[in-house]
């Protein structure tokens, strides 16, 4: 038999054997329509965080500046630690900072390519 995509409105074929664990939704449908609320959202923030980041360009002197790995790490480490806190899985939270990272550093060094030193003052 040929495989084929999970019913959406039908009953749970699975359940958590963790007691404590709450159910959020009655179907598959709900799920998927609150995970598309929240990519909604997700990405409305994340062009936020990269206007931010093109900001930050005008103050970082070469391409070792942009890249800034102390901060790199400073960011990995805060986001794990609000994993944690917040009831997220860590080990995403830290897969997923780590690709945002790298995707925003490389537009940020096409930023910085592309802009003109400021003057200094006398």
């Amino acid at each position: 038999m040929p495989e084929k995509e999970p019913e959406t409105h039908g009953a749970p074929l699975r359940r958590f054997t963790d007691p404590a664990y709450v159910p959020l939704c009655a179907n598959l449908a709900e799920v998927r329509e609150n995970i598309d609320r929240l990519d909604r959202d997700i990405v409305a923030l994340l062009a936020e965080r990269g206007r931010y980041v093109k900001d930050a360009a005008r103050f970082k002197r070469d391409a070792f500046q942009v890249s800034a790995p102390q901060r790199q790490q400073e960011v990995i480490d805060k986001v794990k630690a609000l994993a944690e806190e917040k009831g997220a899985y860590p080990e995403v939270v830290e897969a997923a900072y780590r690709a945002l990272i790298a995707g925003f550093i490389a537009r940020e060094q096409q930023d910085h390519l592309g802009m003109a030193a400021v003057e200094a003052k006398a």
